[in-house]
């Protein structure tokens, strides 16, 4: 290297000329003199070239590099997905390695339940954060007010400055959708969108890879803007389809899987749990019963059905993984939470019944998962039994935007009620009063950690289970002298979370 000294009127400068690119790593500092008429040569053009090439890289790495703020946040939530259809909730046959991946990178809720286990309700309790007391959706033909709509976890994020979508099943009033509301809005406007539809192509292509491809278009929109994003994402599976008689069309590319397998049949799929029913829900109108001659009358059929209703999980889980693919791509991993998450559980045969609606585990149990870089490290991989409930998720999402809860949200926020000294919750209120008998009898009770009271309110029957030592729901101890104490306590308690409910 040799050092050159070049004296003109205004000033004097150490220029470093280079007789070759060896050494090109070292730092050189160019000043602007004050002398206009400074002349100066370079000994090698190249070397000026690639010091202004890599001043310019720099500025551009710099310009580019993810800054720290509000977290992007994705939403999933599967259709009549049972909290152990899961790999990672202990299900030996079921496939779903990238769930149970997203589970081991976040925290698994073991006791996440639904307050409504009906798909119009529970989505209405998630977007609000409120009982169905409270914010009165019933049934399908009813939507948000104005004022109600502005108070939901999309619209409040929307007002803080994130950009918010909705890709799916939006399942709350078909003919009154607030897609206005959103920046990307992708949903049909069936009530039950069909599991096969024919795209702009011409190409007839599965409900849950259509959903994997708006997932991957927003995505690819709305990633790396200055503004974070709320992404809800809504599958149709696991749910049947709506067709006469029903079914669980999955995509064909999965019809090999749990082929030779062999699914074990639940203990209360012995007639005796149905024949036990009282006359008023031992029914034939019973919808539940209904849908048990169409897919588990036989053993062969119900092979079948939970083989067919695994598929459409898998079919998810590809898509979930995918997501994350796309994410880990776009280089937004790092700042993206995702919260996974069922609208309602699922019987599988379990008391002579199929479907949800009722009080039991099958039904009002589901999955959750909250994943992501941005939760604290002492968090990742951690399983927790606390109760977590589908109204919890509008305050939890809130939270980790930074955004104000509203008093209106009647649900808590999961990742605080995780901190040490936080009070857990002990019980909570169910209400499923949709149709009423002789279809859906119409429920409601108290679900705590150790038991469960449930009251069909039409009929005044009563049905009281120890869930610690008695999982499958087996024993009704309604009559048991027992038990009367603590039946008289959940009794007065139920009375207390129904006002509060409201």
């Amino acid at each position: 290297m040799k050092i050159r000294k070049f004296i003109c009127k205004g000033g004097l400068i150490g220029l470093l000329v280079l007789s070759s690119m060896a050494g090109f790593g070292q730092r050189i500092e160019i000043r602007k003199l004050p002398s206009p008429n400074l002349i100066f040569q370079l000994g090698n053009r190249q070397l000026w070239d690639a010091l202004t090439s890599r001043a310019q890289n720099k500025q551009n790495r710099e310009n580019t590099k993810p800054k720290p703020g509000r977290p992007n946040i994705i939403f999933v939530l599967t259709d009549d997905h049972r909290w152990d259809a899961l790999g990672v909730m202990g299900n030996k046959i079921i496939k779903t390695p990238n769930l149970d991946a997203l589970a081991g990178r976040g925290i698994l809720f073991k006791k996440a339940y639904v307050t409504t286990s009906i798909c119009c309700v529970s989505r209405a309790s998630l977007l609000s954060g409120q009982y169905m007391s409270r914010h009165k959706i019933n049934d399908f033909k009813t939507c948000f007010s104005k004022k109600a709509l502005d108070k939901t976890y999309p619209a409040l994020l929307k007002k803080a400055g994130y950009k918010i979508g909705f890709i799916g099943k939006f399942g709350i009033d078909s003919n009154r959708q607030p897609d206005s509301l959103f920046d990307y809005w992708a949903c049909g406007r069936a009530e039950q969108p069909p599991y096969l539809v024919v795209n702009k192509s011409g190409k007839t292509i599965h409900n849950t890879d259509s959903v994997g491809k708006d997932i991957k278009q927003f995505l690819y929109q709305f990633a790396g803007q200055q503004e974070p994003f709320c992404l809800s994402v809504s599958f149709k599976a696991p749910h049947e389809s709506e067709s006469e008689p029903p079914t669980f069309p999955f995509q064909e590319r999965f019809a090999g899987l749990y082929e030779n397998t062999n699914i074990p049949k639940p203990i209360t799929a012995d007639p005796q749990f149905w024949n036990s029913f009282p006359e008023f829900f031992r029914s034939d109108k019973n919808i539940a019963r209904q849908r048990w001659k169409t897919f588990f009358s036989t053993e062969e059929k119900r092979q079948e059905t939970v083989k067919n209703y695994y598929r459409l999980i898998t079919g998810v889980d590809e898509a979930v993984g995918d997501m994350v693919a796309q994410l880990k791509q776009l280089q937004i991993d790092r700042n993206t939470i995702i919260i996974f998450m069922g609208d309602n559980g699922f019987s599988l045969g379990e008391h002579g019944l199929e479907g949800k609606w009722f009080g039991y585990e099958e039904s009002i149990r589901v999955p959750l998962i909250i994943s992501g870089a941005p939760l604290p490290r002492k968090m990742v991989g951690k399983k927790t039994d606390n109760i977590a409930l589908n109204i919890d998720i509008a305050s939890t999402i809130l939270s980790f935007a930074g955004v104000g809860v509203p008093a209106t949200i009647q649900g808590k926020d999961l990742m605080a009620s995780l901190k040490s000294g936080a009070t857990e919750r002990e019980d909570f209120f169910y209400e499923h009063t949709f149709i009423g008998s002789p279809g859906l009898p119409k429920v409601e009770g108290v679900v705590s950690k150790k038991f469960k009271y449930m009251k069909y309110i039409e009929h005044n029957y009563e049905e009281f289970y120890n869930t610690k030592r008695d999982t499958r729901e087996t024993t009704n101890l309604v009559g048991q002298k027992s038990a009367n104490s603590k039946l008289d306590q959940f009794r007065k308690r139920y009375v207390v979370l129904k006002k509060a409910a409201r």
